[in-house]
């Protein structure tokens, strides 16, 4: 980084915040508390710098110092660090030029010659006091490039004789209109847009909110649809392969293959399905919404019930390749598998590792 030095003779011996910032530094010094007040410099140097003529003077900066209980080369260190800020006169009316490669590609090179010539050598104040400028690094508006910012605002997609025009109204007391400087609106395609140009994606009306999803439905006085039944597997699909996904009401693929038979029985009747390797709390809690709470009913599963189950919970190939069916005829007749052992020994935590 370059030396930077503030000019102790342009900024004399005094400097008032105006009347009107003081709620600003209250604002911010309102967020920290009282032993981190230093943690404001920045806002407070920019507030300062602001209320200096756009530059920050040393008795600028002793007054933020004051302000925050600070030692003055810290302020100093914080204001000769950062280039936003100022440290000698400028004109009313600054123009900062983005240099970096974007607006370099897209001819800023011929902007700084417009600036040289309307204004003079970088940091030259003009005689009247109006105009000064710099070159800076990027100032974030590369999709409008080339691009300078005045003051506050910034004035993009500029060429020569477009800057030299806002230079001439600075020049004469006018004010020019800031943002693009073609026929563009902020960021969009010159010409105006060419898609999303449908009213209804911008008024609104297809966001409105009709009702919110996953509600409980009221309770129906009358008797359940005649595809109730269907209605309630599909929702159990959706369950299994992370929900909600499918639109309300539209209908789901029939599995193919064979439903396995159900069976209603006893709670206490309930074999731990989770004992066979593959199948986990989500399994489990599937296969008994079935109707499928036993070793045995597995145990006797036929090819098509395996295809109907397996395109149903939406993991084609899985029933075979971990074999369901044979660890559930060893199970059902008392027998063990090693990983049921270890379930039982409490080495594998509720199966919780095979639902992905």
């Amino acid at each position: 980084m370059a030396l930077r030095r503030f000019d102790l003779e342009a900024g004399g011996d005094t400097f008032a915040f105006k009347p009107e910032t003081e709620e600003k530094i209250a604002f911010w010094r309102g967020k920290y508390p009282a032993e981190k007040q230093r943690s404001a410099v920045i806002p407070l140097l920019w507030l300062a710098q602001k209320d200096n003529a756009g530059w920050l003077s040393e008795p600028a900066m002793r007054e933020v110092a004051d302000r925050l209980e600070m030692p003055y080369i810290r302020v100093y260190e914080v204001a000769t660090f950062y280039t936003m800020f100022r440290l000698q006169p400028v004109g009313k009316y600054h123009v900062q030029l983005c240099g970096t490669t974007p607006c370099q590609l897209r001819g800023a090179e011929k902007l700084k010659e417009v600036c040289k010539k309307e204004i003079g050598d970088i940091m030259y104040v003009t005689d009247d006091g109006r105009l000064s400028w710099e070159e800076v690094e990027c100032l974030g508006a590369c999709v409008n490039a080339p691009m300078v910012q005045i003051n506050d605002d910034y004035f993009e997609d500029l060429t020569p004789d477009s800057l030299a025009q806002i230079l001439g109204k600075l020049k004469n007391g006018a004010e020019p209109a800031a943002g693009p400087q073609v026929d563009r609106v902020n960021s969009a395609p010159e010409g105006g847009a060419t898609t999303l140009t449908e009213a209804a994606l911008f008024d609104g009306s297809r966001n409105a909110i009709r009702t919110l999803p996953n509600l409980p439905q009221p309770a129906e006085e009358e008797a359940p649809a005649p595809d109730a039944q269907q209605q309630t597997l599909a929702a159990i699909k959706r369950t299994i392969i992370g929900g909600a996904k499918a639109a309300e009401g539209a209908e789901k693929k029939e599995a193919a293959g064979e439903r396995p038979p159900e069976i209603t029985i006893d709670p206490a009747a309930h074999d731990d399905l989770k004992r066979i390797k593959g199948i986990g709390p989500k399994n489990e809690d599937a296969l008994n919404e079935l109707g499928i709470f036993t070793f045995k009913q597995i145990a006797e599963w036929t090819p098509a019930n395996v295809d109907w189950v397996e395109d149903f919970m939406s993991f084609p190939g899985r029933i075979e390749r971990e074999d369901w069916i044979a660890q559930a005829k060893t199970l059902a007749t008392g027998g063990q598998t090693e990983f049921s052992k270890r379930v039982d020994a409490g080495d594998v935590p509720s199966s919780q590792d095979d639902e992905d």
